[in-house]
């Protein structure tokens, strides 16, 4: 909120400023242009990190007011409605904001909306495009996008090496950590598999799939107490899964 507020002052002061020298109001230079616009923008994604996409609406369309070709101001909007599930509307204003020129940030995200909607080869072709920026400091999330969506491409050996491309960039991702650990056991190489579950274990908390790989697991190292003690914690929190339905098929 008082980040929020902060940026609501600044806003109005960028606005209301005016010189008493006789230079020109802030709006009628570019670099005021730009400061009203980002300031905009930073409001309407605070509005969006806070859950409250109706109020972030308004600064954004007052930041494409002053700059319709805004980039970071259709991506944000794009954001807003891919929230409020609009994906025409999400899509029309990321196709708006990658036409302003390549962005590595943007087109991952355009990637990750693409795989929401079920468009797989669509958003492979996205995260793989955003691949080739070697320098963009969020590399190892745009490989774990590719692993998981060759996944869903029924691809599991392409998804396994980026899964371990992702690792390689950043070992401290649990959800890269837990696919490769279950890939790895349905390929029957369970010290490896074990290794990979060991390190999500130290990372996250446990999920339906992660109890469910950690009782067969557990199972093939012969730890009988640690696969009983995991199906009942299975069996305690997700009951009506799938996963614990496949534990029950297992027994």
């Amino acid at each position: 909120m008082i980040v929020r507020a902060g940026l609501i002052l600044f806003i109005c002061g960028v606005l209301t400023a005016c010189v008493s020298s006789g230079s020109k109001p802030p709006l009628r230079t570019e670099e005021g242009r730009q400061q009203a616009r980002d300031a905009y923008i930073q409001l309407g994604i605070g509005y969006l990190q806070q859950g409250v996409t109706e109020q972030a609406k308004m600064p954004l369309k007052k930041a494409l007011e002053i700059d319709p070709n805004s980039a970071d101001a259709h991506a944000a909007l794009a954001l807003v409605f891919q929230n409020e599930l609009e994906p025409q509307l999400a899509d029309e204003h990321y196709r708006k904001a990658l036409a302003q020129g390549k962005s590595t940030r943007i087109q991952n995200n355009y990637g990750g909306f693409l795989y929401q909607q079920g468009e797989y080869k669509k958003a492979f072709k996205e995260f793989e495009e955003a691949s080739q920026d070697t320098m963009y400091s969020g590399r190892s999330r745009v490989f774990e996008n590719m692993g998981l969506t060759a996944l869903r491409l029924n691809d599991k050996a392409l998804a396994l090496t980026y899964f371990e491309r992702s690792l390689r960039l950043n070992p401290q991702q649990p959800r890269a950590l837990l696919e490769t650990a279950n890939l790895l056991y349905e390929r029957q190489e369970y010290v490896p598999a074990q290794r990979y579950y060991q390190s999500f274990m130290q990372l996250s908390e446990h999920s339906a799939a992660s109890l469910l790989l950690g009782v067969r697991l557990a199972k093939i190292f012969q730890d009988r107490d640690q696969a009983a003690s995991l199906g009942l914690q299975l069996k305690r929190l997700y009951p009506a899964s799938a996963e614990y339905k496949q534990y029950q098929s297992e027994q």
